[in-house]
């Protein structure tokens, strides 16, 4: 008995040995942690089906502000990062939990608001908009969660000689959310929202809301991708993380960003080698 019972176990493990491989080769997906804005705009849904269609992959997005998508990569729960925050980017790499990054495309921010325009901030200076939002205490709905945007927002209320969140005016009200919730939560109570171009190109409910500053050089808004280091994290699968980098930098990947359109306009402009 106890003969037939080893050779079970000896087969077992062995049928388990040979089934491993297999179910590794399989398993061609990974996880990419990245923007709202990438997956609220759309792009994923049009991107990712291309990707698989060339390379077999299949990528699972899990959508967070570029800080929490960060923090996914430094813990190991993220294959590759798809974000756009270049000095935190460029940290992270520093810091030796990613390998190099990649700039892959970019398209600009946008301050959107009450047709109307309370503050009187239309225009083109982003700086001098924000001063004028806080000197009449207007409604300003901040995503409050260390995304991307969020990052760029607090460079330019710095820029205006604010201080923000500390120095906050009573109406700066921050929702701690993705872009689109916040720019939901901005037309149902008429405020002013920071928001990347893409998605707001995408957004349905914009009620009175309206583009009223744009095109300021510094609201340019660059996305870069990283491979997670496996050095610090052995499991994560870096040749399929590579693969899906290097398919978005190819011209392949930068021709299916560049068709990607809502109403005839382009949302994302590819510009991977451009160094930024």
């Amino acid at each position: 008995m106890n003969r037939r019972f080893l050779q079970r176990a000896v087969l077992a493990c062995a049928v388990a040995w040979g089934l491993a491989p297999l179910a590794q080769a399989q398993d061609k997906s990974i996880v990419v942690a990245s923007t709202t804005s990438t997956e609220q705009s759309g792009l994923f849904a049009h991107l990712l089906p291309a990707f698989k269609q060339a390379t077999g992959i299949e990528a699972k997005v899990v959508a967070l502000g570029t800080g929490q998508a960060l923090d996914m990569g430094r813990r190991g729960d993220a294959d590759v990062l798809f974000v756009h925050d270049r000095v935190a980017e460029e940290k992270f790499v520093a810091e030796g939990f990613g390998l190099k990054r990649l700039p892959v495309m970019y398209n600009d921010f946008v301050l959107v608001g009450p047709k109307a325009d309370p503050a009187a901030v239309a225009g083109k200076d982003i700086v001098a908009a924000l001063g004028k939002l806080a000197a009449a205490n207007a409604a300003f709905i901040s995503r409050g969660d260390k995304s991307g945007t969020h990052a760029a927002e607090l460079r330019y209320w710095k820029a205006a000689g604010i201080d923000a969140p500390a120095q906050k005016f009573a109406n700066y009200k921050e929702c701690g959310c993705g872009m689109g919730p916040a720019l939901n939560i901005g037309a149902s109570s008429n405020a002013y929202v920071l928001t990347d171009r893409g998605t707001w190109l995408s957004f349905k409910n914009r009620a009175d809301l309206a583009v009223l500053v744009e095109g300021d050089t510094r609201l340019f808004n660059q996305y870069g991708v990283i491979v997670v280091d496996p050095a610090r994290h052995p499991h994560v699968k870096q040749q399929l993380a590579q693969t899906f980098a290097d398919w978005l930098v190819a011209p392949s990947g930068q021709q299916a960003i560049a068709a990607y359109k809502i109403g005839g306009e382009q949302l994302f402009f590819p510009n991977a080698g451009s160094g930024k």
